[in-house]
């Protein structure tokens, strides 16, 4: 019986192989996996640095009235183009009007006054030259005379003051650019604390970013010195805009300051960088990238599927002389152009390393190249 059984299984065992067989069937078969590898080099690259920024005008003018009255015309809108000297707003003026009559009289009564105390000096004055008067007539005369040339100047300045303020209740562009928010409306009591718009000059902007300290004493170990900071910045390289939806404005831009305080809660400086505006395409308010690209001379750069990760950590293969690879732990800077790594330390030149592929390499394979 129990031969019996083994029979059957090998029956079984060899229909199945002859079923195999007759189905032309490929078995997988082993395939030997093939690497690529490159030996390290020094060589340059340019870095693309990059620094989230705020648009804002050259030539920002908050616009605010210098008196205070109800507000009687809005003569802009919102985002109109205007030039320098067009009028904004309109303040109720007949407060002023008045008030600039009233100093217009008051000075013709100063004028009278002087007239009639010069007369009066005057007389004393041929007077006393006939011993007529005292000399206490005559000083008080004079000083008299000399009482009434201040109130006359004192009146002049009252109706120029006035002047200005009725000049005041006509509110004009400072700078040409385009009109801002406008949160007033027609009828609204306004006083110099109240803020009627901003009107940018937009001919110019200035993108304002933030500059870590870090960066700063990068430039200090450059040798760069407070007296050289212009030329330094002069030397940058052109920026370039890239707005959040991933546009990029055409006209590069240049850094022009660098401010010399540091913040104290930020622990960074303020740099703008300046971009022409010919088209009006850009805007105070609006965010968006800077990107510097800085050039690293003599560095050691790998693409980025060379780099292995585990965890915390980041590893290539070398290659050793019996072509077997090797793992070496590595430390990489991103060069930012999503392609490729700096090496700062792990690797030397003249090492050869597994490029693509390093992910299925094992330690000891041997690597076929």
């Amino acid at each position: 019986m129990r031969k019996r059984s083994v029979m059957t299984w090998a029956v079984v065992m060899a229909t199945a192989t002859v079923g195999v067989t007759s189905c032309n069937l490929d078995m997988p078969k082993e395939v030997p996996s093939s690497f690529e590898t490159m030996t390290v080099e020094k060589s340059d690259i340019e870095i693309p640095v990059k620094f989230s920024a705020r648009m804002k005008g050259k030539t920002d003018v908050t616009i605010t009235p210098q008196v205070s009255g109800q507000l009687m015309r809005i003569c802009v809108t919102e985002g109109q183009t205007v030039r320098q000297g067009e009028t904004l707003f309109v303040i109720d003026s007949r407060n002023a009007q008045l008030e600039l009559e009233a100093a217009e009289a008051n000075l013709q009564a100063a004028l009278a006054q002087e007239n009639s105390a010069k007369l009066e000096y005057d007389s004393n004055k041929n007077l006393f030259e006939k011993k007529i008067v005292s000399s206490y007539m005559l000083n008080n005369s004079e000083n008299a005379y000399k009482q009434a040339q201040a109130s006359v100047a004192q009146a002049r300045a009252a109706v120029n003051r006035a002047k200005v303020n009725l000049g005041f209740c006509t509110i004009s562009a400072t700078v040409s650019g385009i009109i801002g928010e406008i949160p007033v409306r027609v009828g609204d009591q306004v006083s110099p604390m109240t803020q009627l718009t901003v009107l940018s000059g937009n001919t110019t902007m200035y993108a304002e970013f933030s500059v870590t300290e870090g960066i700063v004493e990068a430039m200090v170990k450059e040798g760069v010195k407070a007296g050289d900071l212009d030329d330094h910045i002069a030397k940058l390289p052109a920026a370039t805009f890239v707005m959040k939806n991933g546009t990029e404005y055409p006209h590069k831009g240049h850094v022009v300051s660098l401010t010399g305080v540091v913040n104290a809660e930020t622990g960074s400086l303020t740099s703008k960088v300046s971009f022409p505006n010919p088209d009006g395409h850009l805007y105070s308010g609006i965010q968006g990238t800077i990107v510097m690209p800085f050039a690293e001379k003599g560095v050691i750069v790998i693409p980025q599927y060379a780099v292995v990760r585990l965890q915390d950590r980041a590893q290539v293969y070398k290659v050793q002389a019996d072509s077997t690879a090797t793992a070496v732990e590595v430390t990489t800077t991103d060069t930012g152009n999503g392609k490729d790594f700096i090496v700062t330390s792990g690797l030397k030149v003249g090492d050869k390393i597994v490029t693509t592929g390093a992910n299925n390499v094992t330690e000891g394979q041997k690597v076929l190249f």
